[in-house]
């Protein structure tokens, strides 16, 4: 096989539609686009979501509830995330970031209690979950909330 020898599969390529290029053609005159009228024209489409001047559905359904603008965002870490770090490490947002358990040093840091951990860790958080709290002090761990 020589790349000169290489041609599309059978049926694989199909020659472009060629419009405006006589009567005869078939698709000569108007080219396919009927006669007159908005879709006629160059550039004739209607913008999405227009309903030919009836009230679009995205205005006729009723809004519901509302966004709260100082809801605090958390990024749950789990006990199993921290297998990264070594026993009695000092754990902060930083040593997360760097270590690149978390991605934004600006996003509130919550940490859950799924996996297990058998040395002691200590870590400086937003919030922390019960079992996960038990679980660090059970290794002789430290759970700060700051």
């Amino acid at each position: 096989m020589q790349l000169n020898n290489l041609s599309p599969s059978e049926g694989s390529k199909k020659s472009i539609k060629r419009v405006g290029r006589g009567v005869g053609s078939g698709l000569g005159k108007t080219a396919g686009r009927g006669s007159k009228g908005q879709r006629a024209r160059s550039g004739g489409r209607v913008r999405p979501g227009f309903e030919g001047g009836q009230m679009p559905i995205h205005r006729r359904l009723p809004k519901r509830g509302f966004t709260n603008i100082f809801k605090e965002k958390f990024v749950l870490i789990n006990i199993r995330d921290l297998s990264a770090f070594e026993a009695s490490t000092i754990i902060d947002k930083e040593k997360l970031l760097s270590a690149g358990v978390i991605k934004n040093k600006t996003d509130s840091i919550k940490l859950l209690g799924q996996g297990e951990i058998t040395y002691p860790l200590i870590l400086k958080v937003n919030k922390a979950s019960k079992g996960a709290t038990q679980k660090i002090e059970a290794a002789g761990g430290k759970v700060e909330i700051i």
